[in-house]
């Protein structure tokens, strides 16, 4: 893995406005990837979710949810911190769960396939419309993409994980938008709690449509904001 530097990514900061997260980059103040799709999310996914609060009651609901998003910044934290160097391998002589899910994302997922590293926690803007913050940008088998790291209580179905194909969408959308590229995929590198490895790519006609569809979502989180 070798970083070559030749985009610019912008710096901003992050707050919480009446429940969206926004971005203020280069002066403007954009809705998040992650909160647009969150509010735009159809009656079917809103009424599967309630479904599962009421069936497994909302502390034990709230706990699995606490408990995930603190694997997932965990594991987050030190697959950034193996990408920029800071650690080497002896670190990982642990039990700790998100240290052996990090783990078994490079072991199977990053060495001999990531080449090269063009922003690690990197923030990607559509000016005027949204901002994300992507894991990972570089060239992965050869190819531009946009990588995103996820972990899961359980081995995942690419029909239950559309807003994660969509993110990419976002983010290699504001890519090519912005900087000129022309990103030809986006990869989700995902890590269950019993160590189980996933890998899942869209790229080509595939990465258009998610593309599309993502400003599909956009045009109707405006039309959802205009009505409130």
């Amino acid at each position: 893995m070798i970083w070559n530097n030749k985009f610019n990514y912008p710096k901003s900061s992050r707050s919480i406005e009446d429940g969206l997260r926004k971005y203020l980059v280069n002066n403007q103040k954009l809705p998040s990837v992650t909160s647009i799709l969150q509010q735009t999310k159809s009656d079917e996914d809103k009424a599967a979710l309630k479904n599962w609060i009421e069936r497994v009651g909302p502390a034990v609901a709230n706990k699995i949810k606490n408990e995930a998003s603190a694997t997932g910044t965990s594991m987050h934290s030190y697959l950034e911190d193996f990408l920029r160097g800071r650690i080497n391998e002896s670190f990982f002589e642990s039990n700790e769960k998100y240290k052996n899910m990090a783990k078994e994302i490079i072991d199977k997922g990053i060495k001999g396939k990531l080449e090269e590293i063009y922003g690690v926690e990197t923030t990607l803007v559509y000016p005027e419309k949204y901002a994300g913050t992507a894991d990972l940008i570089g060239v992965y088998q050869g190819k531009s993409v946009v990588i995103d790291f996820k972990q899961a209580n359980k081995i995942k179905k690419s029909a239950y994980i559309q807003d994660y194909f969509l993110q990419l969408g976002a983010y290699t959308l504001a890519h090519d938008v912005v900087h000129g590229t022309k990103m030809e995929a986006g990869i989700i590198l995902l890590c269950t709690k019993d160590i189980l490895f996933q890998e899942f790519k869209i790229e080509g006609a595939e990465l258009e449509i998610y593309q599309n569809l993502f400003l599909g979502r956009l045009k109707k989180f405006h039309e959802l904001k205009n009505l409130s």
